[in-house]
């Protein structure tokens, strides 16, 4: 049966500041090169379980980019197949992008910045059209029609975009390898954990994804999931999640 594994990219520059990223292009921090590093020992010690990667999707955004390459490296599979798509970037935040989340919250207020954060269907203030942050001004979207690159997103609209390329994509790669690997962002994760699972609206805006650690779903021939486990211990794996949620606290 096949093996699915999502990994979050290891912590971004602006993860580190407290930034709104969303389709922002920044780095890796250190701690998150290690994070990568580590993520890549955890998927070579699950070989011994069974697990065994034949391809690697990841967004096209450097921190998934470089997570993929220093995991792999890691784990000694630098030579898998890696495709790359804009459908698995994060999510776009608007005209947060780049803003303080602590500091957005004191402005805009607590419950305005969860709302932003963590509701389903409302997106945050939408990215002016002119504003040089947009996605139409970035090369690697050169190609797309100005009508598909979003300049804000909710959840759901995460959702609408991920979906049919784990139909398209990921899904055939399934039923042709034994194991695939996709590293992306925690809001690209999310939309297609909520797809998989079958995870309501009001439940899916409270799943947690830390930075680093592979998650690895067990599927059966009908892309069902029979099992699904974050590799790690899992007093960290939780800490790790906790520590996403406080971000945007001005506690």
């Amino acid at each position: 049966m096949p093996d699915l594994v999502f990994l979050r990219h290891g912590q971004s520059t602006w993860n580190a500041e407290n930034l709104f990223t969303g389709w922002t292009d920044v780095d890796l921090t250190p701690k998150g090169e290690e994070e990568a590093r580590s993520a890549g020992r955890q998927l070579a010690a699950e070989r011994a379980g069974g697990l065994e990667l034949g391809v690697v999707h990841t967004s096209v955004l450097t921190r998934a980019v470089r997570t993929a390459n220093l995991a792999l490296d890691e784990a000694g599979r630098s030579w898998l197949p890696v495709r790359r798509h804009w459908r698995l970037n994060e999510r776009h935040y608007g005209a947060l992008q780049g803003k303080n989340k602590k500091e957005t919250s004191v402005e805009f207020g607590e419950a305005q910045v969860r709302l932003w954060r963590r509701s389903y269907d409302v997106p945050p203030p939408v990215l002016d059209p002119g504003d040089d942050r947009h996605p139409a001004r970035d090369e690697r979207y050169r190609d797309l029609p100005r009508s598909a690159l979003p300049a804000t997103e909710c959840l759901a609209d995460v959702v609408r975009r991920v979906v049919p390329y784990w139909e398209d994509a990921i899904a055939p790669d399934l039923r042709a390898h034994p194991g695939v690997l996709v590293v992306a962002h925690g809001n690209s994760i999310r939309a297609a954990v909520k797809y998989l699972k079958g995870i309501s609206d009001e439940e899916i805006v409270s799943l947690e994804i830390p930075t680093g650690i592979p998650w690895l779903f067990r599927l059966d021939e009908a892309l069902e999931v029979t099992e699904d486990r974050f590799l790690g211990d899992p007093a960290e794996v939780a800490a790790a999640a906790e520590a996403v949620a406080r971000q945007a606290s001005v506690t």
